[in-house]
């Protein structure tokens, strides 16, 4: 067995317990379950990556830690606290697009989906911020900054794949994507009555988002390594 398999067999095991309990309602045991996950997908990172991790991709592991800690906790401030944590989470994940990928060049074909994909982003991002919510509306330059943020990088994901197609891009979209449903039914959780459905697939996508996440640096760091000549 490789040595980060059985790290990544506790991130999965962890997600499969979360599953469970939210099931079951069993916030208890849910809470200790979503706790390992970050430790175990970062140490799956370290040993993947040789024990070589760059400032900024530490900054987000460190802040991705703080958002979940906040969440885990639940306390007056979580709700700000988060927000404020993933949102430069999202924010370093743009300035790595903008310093590390080459630029996106369209062409004819690409102008389609790439219209269909930005008025998707547009809309649920207007839908979302529209919802007249108390808590919402007190803090409403916050999530607007943070659902830009959001949008920006979901758009430099989808565009890549649309474009290029590769691997990384893949990994990129699917990266985003869980980032957005975990974000909305966030809110949804936060905002409306209780449904075991919405708490399963905002815990889901926010632990798939981490790995997708983790996959993106790795494969992004393959790739760099590939192209140093020997």
């Amino acid at each position: 067995m490789k040595p980060n398999k059985p790290s990544l067999i506790l991130f999965f095991l962890a997600l499969f317990c979360t599953i469970i309990f939210d099931w079951a309602k069993q916030d208890f045991f849910a809470t200790y379950a979503k706790a390992i996950v970050l430790p175990a997908i970062f140490i799956y990172y370290l040993i993947s990556s040789e024990f070589k991790i760059r400032k900024i991709e530490g900054l987000i592991f460190f802040f991705c830690f703080v958002g979940q800690v906040y969440d885990l906790m639940d306390v007056e401030s979580s709700e700000i606290g988060g927000v404020l944590s993933f949102l430069i989470v999202y924010a370093l994940i743009i300035v790595i697009f903008i310093r590390e990928h080459e630029r996106i060049k369209l062409t004819k074909r690409d102008i389609l989906p790439i219209s269909i994909v930005v008025v998707f982003i547009v809309y649920l991002l207007i839908s979302v911020l529209s919802l007249q919510l108390d808590n919402m509306r007190k803090f409403i330059v916050l999530y607007s900054v943070y659902g830009i943020v959001l949008s920006v990088l979901s758009y430099f994901c989808f565009v890549s794949y649309i474009t290029k197609g590769t691997h990384i891009a893949l990994l990129m979209s699917l990266m985003a994507i869980s980032y957005i449903f975990s974000d909305i039914f966030y809110i949804f959780n936060e905002y409306f009555s209780y449904s075991v459905v919405l708490v399963l697939i905002r815990d889901t996508t926010q632990i798939l988002a981490y790995f997708f996440m983790v996959e993106y640096f790795l494969e992004k760091a393959r790739i760099q390594k590939k192209a140093i000549p020997q």
